[in-house]
């Protein structure tokens, strides 16, 4: 079984910020730690690259505004 890595977009992080836009849900198989909580997508392409691990990425459901 590939290892995977399960990741959602941040809530907080608009577009053009200069902050770690992914936050890593889970990983699945294999024998890898991440330390971080926050990750840019560069660097999870790396990681996911040399692991031979696959990124799965999650949609979030946005809440509507409740008038």
């Amino acid at each position: 079984m590939a290892s995977k890595i399960f990741v959602r977009e941040r809530r907080k992080v608009e577009k053009g910020e200069k902050k770690p836009r992914f936050r890593i849900v889970g990983v699945s198989g294999g024998d890898l730690k991440i330390y971080v909580k926050h990750i840019r997508k560069q660097e999870l392409e790396q990681l996911a690259k040399s692991t031979g691990a696959e990124v799965v990425y999650i949609k979030a459901e946005k809440k509507a505004k409740s008038e």
